[in-house]
């Protein structure tokens, strides 16, 4: 980016204290990321109405959304606290409560408890204990595993620790049968293979802050090319990835063709991203990467319940 982006100053505790009369339960809302729940939840949902022929009680629907989404808001409550120096530096996260010492790290750890708490409660009493441990394991994966060490120590970070956030639609069905099975499974890989594409485009835009933060993205190590032909190819992997429900037979004639036409869409961004170089277009792509995720499992959630 162009402007300069200064680091904010530390708060002390005297500072904190001050503003603690200013802190309202939206500040405590901001720390759990509802967007990115939000959208973890909807491929869960999805997942729990694709593990049936029928309707999931209402009772699974509820309880088991709720617990995901209390453990889900908790592991993005730790992602706060412990990057808390490197939000100060990037100009998207410099305003969050912890970067700014609104909220103390001991106090958003202890929100983060009584979430994670809550949530296993509701998964074991009313779910299953495989979906709250598989949620638990989520978390530890996003938080520690992924957060802690993964995104400071290689540029492959958002490879490998993808697999804790593509965990949502398993954790949907694993709520309603109770067991892991291969097309659930199928529901993970489908999202392992988007994240990269869709992280790197946005990586490639926002390049100069992960810079100043010393994180180690793959175009600030590897430069914007090599970054753009791995979304490519990683674009046509989730391709063919996308089309293994039709194959396997957990879809019909509607999903394959919703996923050719979003899947050649996508594939057409990547390309143009690697001709230009552009930071509008790894931009626009990130952007299409959302629609096209939610499109895709739409699609795959009409096809269920029209040949159903």
């Amino acid at each position: 980016m162009s402007e300069r982006v200064e680091a904010l100053p530390a708060q002390g505790n005297t500072d904190s204290r001050a503003d603690s009369a200013s802190i309202s339960w939206r500040d405590f809302l901001e720390l759990t990321k509802p967007r990115v729940v939000a959208m973890m939840i909807l491929t869960s949902v999805i997942g729990m109405l694709l593990a049936t022929p029928g309707v999931p009680g209402w009772e699974v629907l509820v309880y088991g959304n709720l617990g995901i989404a209390l453990l889900a808001g908790a592991a993005a409550v730790v992602n706060h606290v412990v990057d808390q120096k490197i939000d100060t530096v990037m100009a998207r996260t410099r305003k969050r409560p912890v970067a700014t010492g609104k909220i103390s790290p001991l106090d958003a750890l202890t929100f983060a408890t009584v979430l994670a708490v809550s949530g296993m409660v509701v998964l074991v009493w009313q779910v299953n204990a495989l979906t709250a441990w598989l949620t638990l394991a989520s978390l530890v994966g996003y938080a520690g595993v992924y957060t802690l060490f993964l995104k400071r120590m290689t540029p492959q970070n958002i490879v490998i620790g993808g697999l804790a956030g593509a965990m949502p639609p398993l954790l949907g069905w694993t709520a309603v049968t109770g067991q892991i099975e291969g097309h659930g499974l199928l529901l993970v890989l489908i999202i392992f293979a988007w994240t990269p594409p869709h992280f790197w485009a946005l990586a490639i835009h926002r390049k100069e802050e992960y810079a100043k933060a010393g994180i180690p993205m793959l175009p600030v190590t590897h430069g914007n090319k090599y970054t753009e032909l791995h979304i490519l190819l990683y674009t046509l992997m989730l391709l063919a990835v996308s089309l293994l429900p039709f194959v396997t037979g957990m879809s019909g004639l509607i999903y394959l063709v919703g996923a050719l036409v979003l899947g050649l869409r996508f594939l057409q961004y990547a390309v143009r991203l690697l001709r230009g170089d552009d930071r509008r277009v790894a931009l626009n792509t990130f952007k299409y990467s959302i629609t096209y995720l939610m499109a895709l499992f739409v699609v795959l959630l009409v096809d269920h319940f029209v040949f159903f």
